[in-house]
């Protein structure tokens, strides 16, 4: 499979064109931008030997705890937590995931569905020791949906007052893995520099808003030690992917000469075939845990095709509220943060967990 096939084949497949980036601006609209044009602050969590990294928006009000999805990072969340603080008061905490972003752990190759669950409990009772921890609302993307899932469903947040899952369905899951290996390596494997990085993920769609890119990509990334060799990939790995315009159907139009020992250039901050081992087990059970968590629910999709038979049956039973962007891509709170956090913030009144501010007005039923 060729780097265009494995770029189409995407997990799960997109549903619409990407946002096209601001005109008049060329390459200065994949410039990287910092996380504290959208978050209030980043802080370092220590639990025992572990450092977890969040960044914070918002200061009263119930908390979001924002659990990102695989090879993503907290920074996925920036556009999202700044829409919705502006609509509903609450208190974003926005997670690197171990093995991901600036966290480090002791072992940061554990990705079990049971560590990474575990971790998000770890991190509630160190920000909120005891019994002081306000009501939170686990919300996860992809991989960190299922992680909110078995959190929830293992009883990790004693506080817990609803559960948000983003465009992540058991079924449609273990039918994608089938594919999943041939997607991660059509990737590129390196890429000389953080703005090419971020045109690729927006000309590839990847990520279908360059804002989101922008400042989302700098956490998925990593600088490549001088003499590291790189694993190989569908990508040549001497070369860079230059997707400047377009990506063109030809393959030598997309290499730029390699990166050099003063700039060695960057690549994924993690190896996602690694984590194969656990492919199976974030997905398997994951609706009739969903279903059988007892708090209010919102299921967000990009399209109705995500849904399996359980799924099915429980949204027509009213166990579930359920949203539906179909112009989104598979980072659907990156592709479309505004919309999101109406879905959001208009569950979050539903269900009484939270007040809109004046200028939100909330629409009732979702779906």
């Amino acid at each position: 499979m060729d780097r265009q096939q494995a770029l189409r084949n995407s997990l799960p497949p997109m549903a619409a064109p990407v946002i096209p980036p601001p005109r008049g601006r060329g390459r200065a609209s994949f410039t990287p931008v910092s996380w504290d044009s959208y978050f209030d602050s980043q802080r370092r969590i220590s639990v025992g030997n572990n450092v977890f990294n969040i960044y914070e928006k918002g200061r009263e009000g119930p908390i979001l705890f924002l659990i990102h999805g695989g090879g993503f990072s907290a920074l996925s969340w920036a556009l999202f937590s700044k829409a919705i603080t502006d609509i509903v008061p609450c208190r974003c905490i926005a997670l690197d995931l171990r093995g991901h972003g600036d966290t480090v752990t002791e072992d940061d190759s554990d990705l079990s569905a049971e560590t990474l669950s575990r971790d998000i409990g770890d991190v509630l009772q160190a920000l909120y020791p005891g019994d002081s921890c306000p009501p939170v609302i686990l919300v996860g993307h992809s991989l960190g949906g299922a992680v909110a899932v078995h959190a929830a469903s293992r009883n990790l947040i004693p506080s817990l007052a609803g559960l948000v899952v983003i465009d992540v369905v058991e079924g449609t899951a273990l039918d994608s893995l089938t594919t999943m290996e041939a997607l991660v390596r059509g990737r590129p494997g390196r890429f000389s520099s953080v703005e090419n990085a971020i045109e690729w993920s927006f000309r590839s769609g990847h990520i279908k808003n360059p804002e989101s890119a922008c400042v989302s990509m700098i956490g998925q990334l990593r600088v490549i030690p001088a003499g590291e060799q790189l694993p190989g990939t569908s990508a040549d790995m001497g070369h860079t992917v230059n997707t400047t315009g377009s990506i063109s159907e030809d393959a030598e139009d997309n290499a730029e000469s390699p990166p050099t020992a003063a700039m060695p250039g960057y690549t994924w901050r993690i190896d996602l075939l690694k984590t194969q081992p656990f492919w199976t087990g974030w997905f398997t059970g994951l609706s009739d845990l969903f279903l059988g968590c007892p708090v209010p629910k919102l299921l967000l999709l990009a399209g109705m095709d995500r849904l399996d038979k359980d799924l099915t049956i429980g949204q027509m039973q009213g166990k579930f509220q359920m949203v539906v962007l179909p112009k989104s891509g598979h980072a659907v709170q990156e592709d479309q943060p505004v919309k999101v956090a109406e879905a959001l913030a208009t569950f979050m009144v539903r269900n009484k967990v939270a007040r809109a501010i004046a200028t939100f007005s909330p629409t009732f039923p979702g779906c």
